[in-house]
């Protein structure tokens, strides 16, 4: 069975870090590509960031860049996410997804719809 399970969240207060972890197995690691999404209560899923298959080319939202930094571990199947200065603005619930790799589309999908597998999610929660 594929499983994608986020873990690293938590309570911190702005300006502190945390760093996310997505374990993932059931699928071939090394053929996809990865993203982090976040949703606020009452709002869509926003796209965070995005790795693609072989770690080469990397994406972060306007709105999280030079705090985040996306990365992966093929040793490990593992997608992380590194959160630095965090705002209140970034509390949110975050879901690591994965998509399979293709020369048809772009590694960084927008939409989370778009993902072939995601996890559960892990709340993350800046206090102001």
């Amino acid at each position: 069975d594929v499983q994608l399970v986020e873990s690293g969240g938590g309570l911190v207060q702005e300006g502190g870090s945390l760093r996310l972890s997505c374990t993932t197995s059931g699928f071939s690691f090394d053929a996809y590509n990865l993203a982090w999404f976040r949703r606020a209560p009452g709002d869509d899923y926003d796209r965070v960031a995005c790795i693609n298959a072989n770690s080469r080319s990397t994406y972060v939202e306007d709105s999280v860049k030079g705090r985040f930094t996306i990365s992966r571990d093929k040793a490990k199947n593992t997608l992380s996410l590194q959160m630095d200065l965090l705002k209140s603005e970034d509390t949110s619930m975050y879901y690591c997804a994965a998509v399979k790799s293709s020369h048809r589309f772009s590694y960084c999908r927008g939409r989370l719809d778009d993902y072939d597998y995601r996890g559960q999610g892990t709340q993350v929660t800046v206090s102001s």
